[in-house]
């Protein structure tokens, strides 16, 4: 009977133990009193997910739809198609979006940079549209772009149907994903926090009926809330309920905070404050900014008789447990010797990083330029050159 009662107990803890894991990775969440649905707090430099709640349901995502409007615009600058001064001509369909909006009129023309404006701070709808006409051709051609984009950063619970995030059947995404992107935006085009930061700013309507300011009036609260607050979107519908994308900087580290469908717009302007103020508390950021010594492996059979490698992106490594990263060890590997051909990007070595004893990650060294196998032609040479010598 002892012996029965025994494996009883065990078996009912052994059933146990997946609930109390399972809850214990959404405890931290709970305890913060996060009252939305659906959350995360995500590091930017490295990707870490610091903290999430329910991070992959799929959610409508009102206006925060726009960060991935404003990626695919600064794309598009970035690739030298567009510029900040040029002129974009707002279409009838772009100033009947209606919702969130500048009240742009059809035939009105604004520069790239002002649309941007429109669209970080006061969320225009219109100026969306207007922009997504003018790098793609029409709004479907550019939401096309969208889920392209989407689908290269791995925004695996995201489908766009339109650029401005209106409700509409089958435009969802996640608050991982929106933090995918909203590491995207930051860390490749990080001039976006000149737009993100503004306050309030006027912008000039000009029109058949003449000239006449406007003002915008930044939407995400936490820009005046939030001492370290940088950006980035809000967005809100009767389906979404209260979402955002908070981005801060302290002491040199990056967070992203994304709350989705919170019950009102105090709450969702809360919870990602609890959110940074967790990150805060808990993360410490390593970076390399040390200058690396040159590494160069010797080649066999090539027309040169070594190959200088390259450092790949620079390391970084986030802690969330209050390590001590003083103490990170380099050591550096490479390959003896290397037969040729050489490729450029092969690779030839690696730096790695250790924190007492346990590898933390590490940096690949590759072939910084191609070298061909040497033919007899070149041995040839080789031996004439020596011999004029």
């Amino acid at each position: 009977m002892k012996k029965f009662l025994s494996l009883l107990v065990a078996l009912i803890l052994a059933l146990q133990f997946p609930v109390i894991s399972a809850w214990a990775e959404e405890a931290p969440a709970d305890t913060l009193g996060i009252s939305a649905p659906s959350a995360i707090l995500m590091e930017a430099s490295t990707g870490t997910v610091v903290l999430e709640k329910n991070a992959h349901e799929k959610l409508p995502p009102a206006s925060v739809t726009k960060i991935m409007t404003l990626l695919l615009i600064f794309d598009a600058i970035s690739q030298g198609k567009i510029h900040l001064d040029d002129t974009v001509t707002t279409s009838e369909y772009a100033s009947s979006m209606g919702g969130s909006q500048v009240f742009l009129e059809a035939g009105e023309t604004q520069s790239v940079d002002t649309m941007i404006k429109c669209i970080s701070v006061a969320s225009a709808n219109d100026a969306s549209v207007a922009m997504a006409e003018y790098v793609a051709g029409t709004e479907s051609l550019f939401v096309e772009m969208m889920n392209e984009r989407a689908k290269s950063l791995g925004m695996n619970d995201t489908h766009f149907v339109n650029c401005c995030g209106l409700d509409t059947e089958g435009h969802v995404t996640s608050a991982y994903d929106i933090a995918l992107m909203s590491r995207e935006l930051i860390t490749k085009y990080p001039q976006i926090h000149n737009y993100s930061t503004i306050w309030m700013e006027n912008i000039t309507h000009t029109t058949k009926r003449g000239t006449e300011e406007f003002g915008l009036t930044n939407t995400n609260k936490l820009i005046r809330q939030y001492p370290y607050a940088t950006g980035l979107k809000t967005g809100s519908t009767s389906l979404a309920k209260f979402c955002v994308s908070a981005t801060a900087e302290k002491d040199g580290i990056e967070l992203i905070a994304v709350i989705m469908a919170a019950p009102d717009p105090k709450g969702r302007f809360a919870d990602a404050t609890a959110l940074l103020n967790y990150g805060y508390a808990k993360c410490t950021l390593y970076r390399d900014t040390d200058e690396l010594p040159p590494v160069t492996v010797p080649v066999r059979g090539g027309v040169e008789e070594e190959i200088l490698g390259e450092y790949g992106t620079p390391f970084s490594y986030l802690s969330t447990t209050g390590q001590d990263l003083t103490g990170i060890e380099k050591k550096w590997y490479a390959k003896r010797e290397i037969e040729a051909p050489v490729e450029k990007g092969q690779q030839i070595g690696k730096l790695v990083y250790y924190l007492d004893g346990t590898e933390l990650g590490n940096v690949e060294i590759t072939a910084a330029e191609a070298i061909e196998r040497a033919d007899y032609l070149h041995y040839v040479k080789q031996s004439f050159g020596c011999w004029l010598l």
